[in-house]
This record gives C-alpha cells, sequence and structure tokens, in this order.
C-alpha cells in the first residue's frame, strides 16, 4: 500500500484504511480471527500462587477461570458448567437496572475452599483439574459417565512469570515459536524472578492499532513525551530513527534508568550485559503485550480492545522481590515517571481516534522513521484481510 495520488507524499507507505481503526465490523473480524485464534497475555502466576487460587478474566467477551491445581499446576476452563450452561463462578454484570447489582442474593458455588469447583445451580462439581467429581442425583442414569465429563478447557500456558491462554484448541503456532524471539531477546532479564508493585489500569478511548503503532516508534516522542526525552536526547535530534533498537535505548550521560532524574539507588538485576546497564528495550508481543526493560525494573502493558473505540491497559511496574521486601522500598520515582509519560500516550492516541473519524481522512502514511508501524500492517492483514471486502481495503 503506498501513496499514489498527487498529495504531495506520493510513494510514502500509507497505514490501513482509517474505517479498520473506527468500524465495528472490522473489530469483530479482528475479535474472531486475532484475539480468539492467537496468544494472548492475561496477567501474570503471581496473582494465583497456591492451590485453590483463582482470577476470573474476561478474554473479549468468553468468562475464563484461571486457578491453581493442587499439584500446583495452573488451569484454565471456561467459567461454564457442562450441565446447564450456568457460570460457575460469579461475574458482575453491567446493569441499568433499577435494582443495584449489590443487591443480588449471595450463591454458592465457585472455587469452593482448595479442592473443588461448584456449580452454584445443581450442584456439580469439579475438580482443581476440571474433572467432574459429583454430579446430584445422576448416579443410575443411563448413559452417564462422569469419568468422562470435564469443563471445557483453554490451552494455558506460561513465560517469565506471564500467563497466556489461546480460546483456539488447534492454534496455529505453537507456544513455543510465539515466545522464542522474545525470550532470546531478553534472556537476561529475570523476568520470572520480578513481582508486580503496582498496577494501574488504564481505559482508553482508541484503537488497540492506534496504541500498538504508537508504542512501536518514537518519532512523536518530540512533542508528546519532553520528559522522556531528557532522558534519551536521540528522540529529539532524529526520532530515534538512527538507534539500534535491539541493542536499546542509550540515555543521555549520567542517566541509566526511567526516572525524572535519571537515575534510581535501585541495583541493577544481575546478568545484564554492559548494554543493558545503560539503556533501555522494549518489546511488542502481538497481539496484546508490550514489554518495556530498564536495568531496575520492568513496565508492562497488557491490552484488551473492548470495542473498535476502546481500549483497557493494565500497566504492571514489576521490580525484584527482595528489593519490594526491603522497609524503605518505594518505587514512585519510576511510577510516576512512567504515569506522566502513558497518560500522554493514551491522550495523544485518542486525538489519533477522534481525528481519523473525520469524513475526508482515507488513510495515514508513515515516515521513514516509523517503519517498524508496517509490522502490524501486515500482522492485521495476514489475519483478516482475505475477510474484508474490496472497498473498505481500497
Amino acid at each position: 500500500m503506498v501513496e499514489s495520488k498527487a498529495t504531495g507524499m506520493e510513494g510514502l507507505e500509507t497505514t490501513l484504511p482509517s474505517s479498520w481503526y473506527l468500524d465495528d465490523s472490522i473489530y469483530a473480524l479482528e475479535r474472531e480471527h486475532i484475539f480468539m485464534q492467537e496468544w494472548i497475555c492475561v496477567g501474570r502466576e503471581e496473582e494465583i500462587p497456591n492451590q485453590g487460587d483463582h482470577k476470573i478474566i474476561d478474554a473479549y467477551g468468553e468468562s475464563i477461570l484461571l486457578v491453581r491445581s493442587k499439584t500446583g499446576k495452573l488451569n484454565a476452563f471456561y467459567n461454564v458448567c457442562r450441565h446447564r450452561g450456568s457460570l460457575l463462578c460469579a461475574v458482575e454484570p453491567e446493569s441499568n437496572s433499577d435494582v443495584d447489582i449489590n443487591d443480588r442474593v449471595e450463591l454458592k458455588g465457585g472455587v469452593i475452599g482448595k479442592n473443588r469447583i461448584l456449580c452454584p445451580y445443581h450442584g456439580w462439581s469439579y475438580g482443581l483439574d476440571g474433572q467432574l467429581q459429583r454430579a446430584p442425583h445422576m448416579a443410575d442414569v443411563a448413559n452417564f459417565k462422569p469419568e468422562k465429563i470435564q469443563l471445557y478447557s483453554v490451552l494455558l500456558e506460561t513465560w517469565g512469570g506471564f500467563i497466556f491462554i489461546n480460546l483456539n484448541p488447534s492454534p496455529g503456532a505453537t507456544f513455543g515459536d510465539h515466545i522464542a524471539q522474545t525470550a532470546h531477546n531478553f534472556r537476561r532479564y529475570p523476568l520470572s524472578d520480578l513481582r508486580i508493585a503496582k498496577t494501574i489500569r488504564y481505559e482508553v478511548n482508541a484503537n488497540w492499532k492506534v496504541i500498538c503503532e504508537n508504542y512501536n516508534e518514537c518519532y512523536h516522542c518530540g512533542p508528546v513525551h519532553p520528559e522522556l526525552c531528557k532522558i534519551v536526547p536521540a528522540f529529539l535530534e532524529s526520532g530515534g530513527s538512527e538507534l539500534d533498537w535491539e541493542q536499546g535505548v542509550p540515555h543521555r550521560d549520567g542517566s541509566d534508568t526511567f526516572t525524572f532524574s535519571g537515575v534510581s539507588d535501585r541495583p541493577s538485576f544481575p546478568n545484564l550485559n554492559a548494554s543493558e546497564q545503560n539503556s533501555h528495550k522494549g518489546d511488542l508481543l502481538y497481539p496484546n503485550l508490550f514489554l518495556s526493560f530498564a536495568r531496575d525494573h520492568v513496565a508492562v502493558f497488557i491490552l484488551q480492545a473492548k470495542g473498535a473505540n476502546r481500549t483497557i491497559i493494565d500497566c504492571l511496574f514489576l521490580f525484584e522481590e527482595s528489593e519490594i521486601n526491603k522497609d524503605l522500598f518505594n518505587p514512585d520515582d519510576a511510577i510516576e515517571f512512567w504515569h506522566l509519560v502513558n497518560r500522554q500516550d493514551w491522550t495523544i492516541c485518542e486525538r489519533v481516534q477522534q481525528g481519523m473519524s473525520a469524513r475526508i481522512h482515507n488513510h495515514g502514511v508513515f515516515s521513514p522513521m516509523e517503519d517498524w508501524n508496517l509490522d502490524i500492517r501486515k500482522y492485521v492483514i495476514d489475519r483478516i484481510g482475505q475477510l474484508v471486502p474490496v472497498e473498505t481495503s481500497s
């Protein structure tokens, strides 16, 4: 896709059509052919540490139960009983009813203790491995074979302390293939050993692809992030176009981490090489995980698209557990810096989303220093390009 009309931008690579960021019909295709088919990150293992600990997640409209079994294995199931389809664990509904949802009666069900999952409707119970254990009054029913009945399982894998699920029982790519390059590039960072010091949830009125594209370039950093450019002057000089991103983004002299001062008294992660001790690295693991590495902390962004024009972002701040356990541990220098940079990003992404809705704007163009953005264009076209009417993609 190349700009070909006489606009003064002939020959520049174009973005996806504006409709691909705005139309609910495009989002519906992405939901089915990306988010329901790919490995998506849904949190950290430390959030479900012990037998019986569990978490209910909304995975693009599907209620999924994550639970730690007695063997220590982390399992994922659809939060649905095999009998009549009742939710096993309660999920607070959005409601416009005159009756406050907090007035709903409490039912006995869900994960009970550390050994079973109980359906509140008819009392069917399952082990934490999903196997049906008991179905009241069904013992003498012909053709009923409880040993063959299990909860609907969901593929689950972990890496670096992160939890990934795949709602496609036969995914196109193995998890090993999905994670291989990222795992290699950041092998010296102790991701599995880090812990969450704070989580901030953001609701951004912008398409998930706009947010990915913004993360993938720093042409915008000069206008949008003056504080960040004080730490990385190269962003001002050339928009990062001359940087070796795989080797890391160099800080200014005397700076070695992402805080307002550019320094921190926290020790560096062990095993980092010289470049990693003095530069910042990042990665976007499609479709929904951003990783930003400093020498002493990691900022993590887990995205969930909620429609064509809305995205929820959970930002997790990871530090070494030994640091978090110190009496005087205070991560605010890093968190407050990131919180400002994040809000700057989300604000400009919302401006882009609003501007693209202008009837005259059919597509944007990429400057040469935005080459990384072509990555998401190819990623999305490969997955839904054959399914979109010609008039939408032209």
